[in-house]
């Protein structure tokens, strides 16, 4: 396997994280009923008002408000002036900055590279490496996409990064680790290590473990075997190409030259991949293949039930999209 190297390196740094507090952590939030479970959130672009009102009602630090700004949600029209994206982003700043001064949040002593194990209520197992992505030049091989993105959602997550000056959620790559140094030290520290940071279960039935590696060998010895791979985003690359945005506007280096990622080992922790559906209600089919057969290819599924007509795309296809149809 070649090793890349400069900007063409696959390199997950360590980084001091935010963390709810815990006696480790430092400072303890005052309530003795606080459930971090609680507190956990689904990603930002699958909420919608009744959900982060749920999940604010169970727990009013819930990182929604982080990610999801309150004001994004729940005002009634005519109730008030009209909301503009600044507000929305002010709105995470200021949450973030009390949560740190009251103590709700704490920053870890040490930089870390934290291992994070899920599993699911099936016993699916995922684990992977949580740290600061060093971003590569638009291009490099070391991160590859497999699809666009729309300008809305960059700009949304692009300026709520630059307002609460923080990566509020990692963006989620898989790559081959074979038998290397980082699946190796992964699997070591949640097989072995005692007492994790933390261990808890959401009320979807998942079970979430975190580690902090703090060791300098270890970080090194994951550096080394990551030089020599690849990531490929599954899932966050709206935020990766924020990222990458707010790297583009800032001369000479510091912390933009990084950002949150979750680095799983698909060899190890095969993801489920799952066919993604666009059903598209009242569509005359004919009419639509008729105007993809440009760009589409239409393959007939004999065995659907006649009265099911819908159009599927193939997200993992790349340009040449398939469309699928009864």
């Amino acid at each position: 396997m070649r090793t890349h190297t400069g900007t063409d390196a696959l390199e997950l740094a360590p980084l001091r994280g935010l963390r709810y507090a815990t006696p480790d952590a430092g400072r303890m939030l005052d309530s003795p009923e606080f459930d971090i479970a609680r507190a956990l959130a689904p990603p930002y672009d699958v909420l919608d008002a009744a959900s982060f009102t749920d999940l604010t009602r169970a727990e009013p630090h819930n990182a929604v408000r982080l990610t999801v700004p309150p004001v994004t949600v729940g005002q009634r029209p005519g109730t008030g002036p009209p909301i503009t994206a600044a507000d929305r982003y002010a709105a995470a700043a200021r949450t973030l900055r009390n949560w740190l001064t009251e103590g709700i949040l704490v920053r870890d002593r040490e930089p870390a590279i934290y291992v994070y194990e899920q599993i699911l209520p099936g016993g699916r197992r995922q684990r992977g490496l949580i740290g600061a992505l060093r971003l590569p030049r638009p291009g490099s091989p070391a991160v590859r996409p497999h699809e666009d993105v729309a300008q809305g959602p960059v700009l949304d997550r692009a300026r709520l990064m630059a307002a609460t000056q923080a990566n509020p959620e990692p963006i989620f790559l898989l790559y081959r680790g074979g038998d290397g140094a980082a699946t190796r030290i992964t699997a070591t520290v949640a097989d072995t290590w005692p007492r994790p940071l933390v261990d808890t279960a959401t009320g979807d039935g998942v079970t979430h473990r975190l580690w902090s590696v703090t060791d300098a060998g270890l970080h090194g010895e994951i550096a080394a075997d990551l030089a020599a791979r690849s990531a490929l985003i599954a899932d966050g690359h709206h935020r990766y190409a924020a990222y990458q945005r707010l790297n583009a506007r800032r001369h000479g280096p510091g912390p933009w030259d990084h950002g949150l990622a979750l680095l799983v080992d698909s060899d190890s922790c095969p993801p489920r991949l799952e066919a993604i559906h666009r059903v598209l209600r009242g569509l005359d089919t004919d009419a639509a293949l008729a105007a993809a057969a440009g760009v589409a290819e239409a393959v007939p599924i004999p065995y659907l039930l006649t009265a099911l007509r819908h159009v599927a795309y193939d997200r993992y296809r790349g340009e040449k999209r398939q469309i699928v149809t009864e």
